[in-house]
């Protein structure tokens, strides 16, 4: 089923040729890119830490703690966690700078309990 996108209409299933899908994918990528940016790796790592990390600590990440953990300067924690913030999909942060939530997981209660493979409990954001 890789690579392959089925429409349901009414009682049939039908197959959509890549060639109607895979443009427009292309195109929605490209539009988010220009309004958005790219991540640079630094962000990407940091991002990643933090939704790994949020499941296992359970409670919110100071930039003190991702900033020894991934042995990246404080400053340069901040300014990443800063532009992530910005884009409003990546993460979000409490009035103490801490980061709260980095989707798709959240330390703050929401309504969507999850439990993961070694039985962290969180919360999805």
């Amino acid at each position: 089923m890789k690579n392959k996108l089925m429409l349901d209409l009414w009682r049939h299933v039908i197959n959509v040729p890549p060639f109607l899908w895979e443009k427009q994918i292309a195109r929605s990528k490209s539009k988010f890119e220009k309004e958005n940016g790219v991540l640079s790796e630094e962000e990407r790592l940091i991002h990643h830490f933090v939704v790994r990390e949020l499941p296992v600590n359970g409670n919110p990440l100071s930039p003190e703690l991702i900033s020894e953990k991934l042995d990246i300067p404080t400053d340069r924690i901040k300014d990443a966690l800063d532009h992530l913030e910005k884009r409003l999909t990546f993460i979000s942060r409490n009035e103490k700078g801490e980061v709260v939530w980095a989707y798709p997981v959240t330390a703050a209660k929401t309504p969507h309990k999850i439990t993961f493979d070694a039985g962290e409990k969180l919360y999805a954001a």
